[in-house]
């Protein structure tokens, strides 16, 4: 200030209007003078006088705790539930009004910003502009491009990114957003960190003290609140989220599914699925019978768990991806399930059978049925297909067979089947009209694509071969591509090996 030219006494006034004297001794609408008409004592006034002296709001020094619950009843003639209110304002009960209030206040507490202070020069406010506008009736700030436009003046001479926020108020646009990135570029900038005021519900800084019924005074009723916006965005946001709730999609009570009996490192497991009637997984349910009552007790409860999820919507890609490649016992070869072969715990081999089943993985998997077949090297498209048979419709597939289970098999449906021809004929005889219905049934078929598949896969197995992969899982990761290393084993996939180097 005293380099713009200003004098102790006008240095003085501008300061203690923006920080505020600290008293309301002589204070515009709320003073001694006023207080002692209402009642308050010389004590009672030395008690205010010391809890402004560190107050935010003058209204923060006006309450039960500080005056005191017999002498807030009693002189003052207000009840206690008025004062156990949280919202109860004790100058407005006094028969204050809001305009001498926040004159009192300004004058206590300070307007906390520059703008309107008495003999301040309206064109050195952009000196002390900030970030965000300053006080409740603060409006200045600095501009997006004046924060870029001094990161890079110093950029230059800095080797990495500078590490500043660039402040936008809460009413910026997406073109803004656009310009400052593109000024930024323009600039040589290396880092470019945006946030638009209220823009995050925990926003610890707020512009300004403020009440859900509060009113502007006189003098700043013209002037826009800009620290109103990040608050009311945020409760609308909370409004709305806690509106989402999940609802359980129930299953039929009689329902289809599979069961898969398999022994899992020499521990028998008989996995059951249930399904909705449009073939997505429901449920499961995992028994080990032979197991302790405990251990078979916790997969039971796994199992409902797993199911309830279902229920309520999680996916099951997120079950598979969390269970499958766990490790532990038991663990090791699989018997009696003709497309997993070894799994790294029954968690494992249990999602990679769903995951098969329901959400065709077959990169879990591995081998195919038709790998298990004496002529599965055989002759490709030689090999014989089954008969179709145009009895059974796709409907009455869906309504009695599980989709878990025909992916098993051999049988691949034509869609068409749900389908109809009608040819109509009308004849003129008496006024009536014939009319002919021919349905076409579909059949069950075997798709001519299966052979270029088997082909393929054909390939690959001879491609495993050729690269040396034993077959044997990997400590590590889990994967099937051991090599041999010398006398041990390593891993193409993580490099992990069974000891050597």
């Amino acid at each position: 200030l005293r380099a713009l030219g200003y004098d102790e006494r006008e240095i003085e006034n501008i300061v203690s209007y923006a920080v505020g004297f600290g008293t309301l001794k002589d204070a515009p609408g709320v003073n001694h003078k006023s207080l002692r008409a209402k009642g308050f004592t010389t004590e009672a006034l030395k008690v205010i006088e010391e809890a402004l002296a560190s107050a935010f709001d003058i209204k923060f020094a006006f309450n039960k705790w500080s005056l005191g619950e017999k002498f807030c009843t009693e002189i003052l003639g207000l009840t206690d539930e008025q004062l156990n209110d949280l919202s109860f304002d004790m100058l407005e009960a006094l028969g204050y009004s809001r305009d001498e209030i926040s004159r009192a206040n300004t004058y206590c507490c300070g307007a906390m910003t520059l703008e309107g202070a008495p003999g301040l020069k309206d064109e050195h406010l952009a000196v002390f502009d900030c970030a965000n506008p300053c006080g409740q009736i603060g409006t200045r700030f600095l501009s997006a491009d004046s924060h870029i436009r001094m990161m890079a003046a110093a950029q230059p001479f800095i080797s990495g990114a500078i590490s500043k926020t660039i402040n936008m108020p809460n009413d910026a646009t997406i073109q803004d957003c656009k310009e400052a990135y593109h000024l930024s570029w323009r600039l040589g900038l290396k880092a470019n960190a945006l946030y638009r005021d209220g823009s995050k519900l925990s926003q610890p800084l707020q512009g300004g003290l403020l009440d859900d019924d509060e009113e502007l005074t006189e003098d700043a009723a013209e002037q826009p609140r800009v620290a109103a916006a990040p608050a009311a965005a945020e409760r609308i946001v909370e409004r709305i989220v806690e509106r989402v709730v999940s609802e359980r999609r129930r299953l039929p009570s009689r329902r289809k599914g599979y069961t898969q009996k398999a022994i899992v490192g020499g521990h028998k497991v008989y996995l059951r699925t249930g399904e909705y009637e449009d073939g997505d997984l429901g449920e499961i349910f995992i028994d080990m019978h032979k197991e302790g009552a405990a251990f078979r007790s916790l997969m039971n409860n796994f199992a409902i768990a797993i199911s309830i999820g279902l229920q309520y919507g999680v996916p099951l890609e997120e079950f598979v991806e969390a269970f499958t490649f766990t490790r532990f016992e038991p663990s090791g070869m699989v018997e009696g399930n003709d497309a997993i072969k070894m799994s790294t715990s029954v968690l494992d081999y249990i999602f990679r059978e769903v995951a098969i089943s329901y959400l065709g993985r077959n990169d879990l998997s591995h081998a195919e049925p038709s790998d298990n077949l004496p002529d599965a090297l055989g002759e490709g498209e030689k090999e014989g297909a089954l008969p179709p048979d145009p009895a059974r419709t796709m409907e009455a597939i869906r309504r009695v067979a599980s989709s878990g289970y025909v992916r098993s098999s051999n049988l691949f449906l034509i869609n068409g089947g749900e389908g109809a021809r009608t040819a109509r004929a009308t004849a003129s005889g008496g006024g009536q009209s014939v009319v002919a219905t021919e349905t076409v049934v579909g059949a069950l078929a075997v798709s001519e694509t299966i052979v270029a598949d088997v082909d393929t896969k054909l390939d690959l197995r001879s491609e495993a071969r050729a690269k040396g992969y034993e077959g044997d899982a990997c400590g590590e990761c889990g994967n099937f591509t051991l090599v041999r290393n010398g006398t041990c084993m390593k891993c193409v996939t993580c490099g992990g090996t069974s000891g050597c180097s």
